[in-house]
């Protein structure tokens, strides 16, 4: 392992452990209140890494979801990383086995991606490494503290950062919805049907693992319709 390449990343890892921290934490909670032990919380976070994909998780277990429903959700919601992997393979330079892409793409998240296909040149996987080793670690201590917190903390206090994640989706969303109309339009439509989904005689009997992933498709569909991604005069999307 090249240590300057592993130290680089390690560096660079700095805010997105800081990030993930506080983020697992409140899903520690979460899960903590939805009787999962601090050890099972632990472990379905050190094994996931995935944000979305855990709460949508979490909260199809809490329903006693069937397996199929589980698994549509979590393709729908985690497609993304696959599409993020093949793209980051083209940035890795030759030392890249196999292997190492594969242990790589396990954690490739938003962030991680975002900060490794940024740099001027091929990543190798020892930088890889010290950019993915580190907020895994966080991500899965946080959740191990946010779990053993909610039995410490006082029930209010508990409930109140219970759902501070929503606060925190919102904040993700918001910014880019105001500069991206069909992010907006795409937000609006997926809440809409949501609605619909709880309060409508008939559709409130769809499970709450199939109204998210028709709510996802539907909305997403209707927001590549209306607006579609130009392209340039090279044929790539911009």
């Amino acid at each position: 392992m090249d240590r300057k390449d592993f130290v680089e990343g390690a560096k660079d890892s700095v805010a997105i452990v800081v990030g993930y921290f506080s983020v697992s934490f409140t899903f520690g909670i979460v899960a903590a209140q939805a009787g999962l032990s601090p050890f099972l919380a632990t472990l379905m976070s050190l094994t996931n890494v995935t944000s979305a994909g855990q709460f949508a998780g979490l909260n199809l277990i809490i329903a006693q979801s069937s397996y199929i429903e589980m698994f549509l959700t979590q393709l729908v919601i985690n497609l993304r990383y696959g599409l993020m992997s093949l793209s980051l393979s083209q940035h890795l330079d030759k030392k890249a086995t196999t292997g190492k892409r594969m242990l790589i793409a396990f954690a490739n998240t938003d962030e991680i991606f975002a900060v490794s296909v940024v740099k001027p040149h091929k990543v190798s996987p020892s930088y890889m490494a010290g950019l993915e080793i580190f907020p895994i670690l966080s991500w899965a201590l946080g959740t191990f503290f946010g779990a053993v917190a909610n039995n410490l903390l006082p029930a209010a206090i508990s409930s109140a950062l219970g759902i501070a994640l929503y606060g925190m989706f919102v904040a993700i969303v918001m910014p880019v919805a105001r500069s991206h109309k069909s992010v907006a339009i795409a937000v609006i439509l997926a809440a809409c049907l949501s609605l619909a989904f709880h309060f409508v005689p008939g559709l409130k009997a769809i499970s709450s693992g199939f109204t998210i992933i028709i709510c996802t498709i539907a909305a997403s569909a209707l927001a590549a319709w209306l607006f579609p991604v130009p392209e340039d005069d090279g044929g790539d999307a911009v």
